[in-house]
């Protein structure tokens, strides 16, 4: 299928490491093990984690025994990822690399995760690629999450549009990242299953300013972005307290039969 690919930045989320591994949500450990069960998964498998930020889904993979490659265009990332699965007590390959640099001989791979990073990808170029490399029964699993649009999360419409007005030209969002299912059915993994779990916590002004500055490297003035967040969040709550409802989702793709 035909799609706007966004324009390779390989250095998209540099500066960012920090805000991403404290600020962004991780994926809880029952939504990790379904995904591995699903898959089929056994201790000492090989698993790719392709554009692996500060290791969200590397460092669970690798704690659950498999043999992890962690894969990410930006160095600050792998260092992130290399601390957090030396706290973790696990091993991981680290690759300097996007999906762009993937090749046939890489592998093979029982699975391939994709965390929150699939809509910055060259998403048919990316799945044809996998197809060469990922073993015969395994799959691909795309991790992202949703707001739900309760009355809860009206901070996040406010974080959006604020960095969007905030956003340096030239560093356009990827393509839509909520529906990748026409991608995979026009791929070699067609056989979909969705899995989520939803979790509830509360923010401070400060965790959301944070979460905004994880959002990739394209806003132009993060003081300025920071305190037009501030004075419309103490708007809509001078107490300063927020809750956020969260939908962590994973689509395992495999192929058929």
């Amino acid at each position: 299928m035909s799609e706007a690919v966004p324009p390779h930045d390989p250095h998209r989320f540099q500066g960012t490491a920090a805000f991403y591994e404290r600020y962004r949500l991780a994926y809880p450990d029952r939504l990790i093990q379904r995904v591995a069960g699903l898959a089929g998964l056994k201790p000492g498998d090989a698993v790719l984690d392709l554009g692996c930020g500060s290791g969200m889904l590397a460092i669970p993979f690798a704690l659950a025994g498999m043999a992890v490659t962690a894969m990410d265009p930006e160095p600050e990332m792998l260092a992130s990822t290399q601390a957090a699965a030396t706290a973790a007590g696990v091993q991981v390959t680290l690759h300097q690399a996007s999906s762009h640099d993937l090749t046939p001989d890489m592998g093979p791979f029982r699975l391939v995760t994709i965390g929150r990073a699939f809509h910055w990808m060259d998403r048919a170029a990316t799945l044809a690629m996998l197809d060469r490399i990922v073993t015969r029964g395994g799959g691909v699993a795309l991790f992202h999450d949703a707001h739900p649009p309760v009355e809860e999360n009206a901070w996040f419409k406010t974080v959006c549009d604020l960095s969007a007005r905030h956003r340096r030209k030239g560093m356009e969002r990827g393509g839509g990242h909520r529906r990748y299912e026409a991608f995979l059915f026009s791929s070699a993994f067609t056989e979909l299953d969705g899995l989520s779990v939803t979790v509830r916590q509360s923010l401070t002004v400060d965790g959301i300013v944070g979460r905004a500055f994880s959002m990739s490297a394209s806003v132009s003035d993060r003081d300025a972005l920071a305190a037009e967040l501030q004075a419309a969040l103490q708007e809509s709550s001078p107490e300063g307290r927020f809750t956020e409802v969260t939908e962590l989702v994973a689509l395992l793709a495999r192929r058929p039969g």
